[in-house]
């Protein structure tokens, strides 16, 4: 008898359609420029690979809101990872910052915060680049669950998930469409 193949994830909900998605980030990006007084000095890093599609949308959203250009960058996480052991053969994407850090109020950006772990590999990596005036926090999904003591500045849904769920960030640049769907595990 051959063994079951692996079971499938199953879409459980939508909590973010296209017009809700758009919305959580364009409060996103009021709230920054309200808690930074502006985008003067302001720089965003977005953690790969949805990460950075996001930061550049903030850029874009801040542009029309307030008419500052933020510089947006890259950051790849892979070797600051505590669970290389476990992943196999990593994958090194590059890390590409055009612009100086230092001094700077750096915006770190990915689409889901779960147990705190990729942001700290991402704390990590980005003070080997520089040291940054602060470095803040955005997130579109908080889905709880931290394991270290790391909390997002800005957020676009907190969504309570069990572990056996996945949250599933679809964005046009990859997937043709955004919006954001728990998944779970069939079986």
């Amino acid at each position: 008898m051959s063994p079951s193949p692996p079971a499938r994830p199953r879409e459980k909900a939508q909590v973010l359609d296209e017009a809700a998605f758009d919305r959580a980030l364009t409060r996103i990006a009021h709230e920054i420029l309200e808690k930074n007084d502006g985008a003067k000095e302001l720089a965003f890093v977005g953690l790969r690979t949805r990460g950075v599609d996001i930061a550049r949308r903030l850029a874009e959203k801040i542009v029309r809101i307030d008419g500052s250009t933020v510089p947006v960058g890259t950051l790849d996480i892979t070797l600051y990872r505590d669970d290389l052991d476990l992943r196999g053969t990593p994958v090194i994407r590059g890390t590409e910052i055009p612009f100086s850090i230092k001094g700077k109020t750096v915006v770190l950006v990915d689409d889901v915060l779960f147990t705190g772990r990729t942001v700290r590999a991402a704390l990590d990596a980005l003070i080997d680049l520089g040291r940054p005036r602060s470095i803040q926090l955005a997130t579109l999904i908080d889905r709880g669950h931290r394991e270290l003591p790391i909390r997002p500045d800005y957020v676009g849904k907190n969504l309570p998930t069990s572990r056996k769920e996945s949250v599933a960030v679809r964005m046009k640049e990859h997937d043709g469409e955004d919006r954001v769907v728990i998944v779970e595990e069939e079986g």
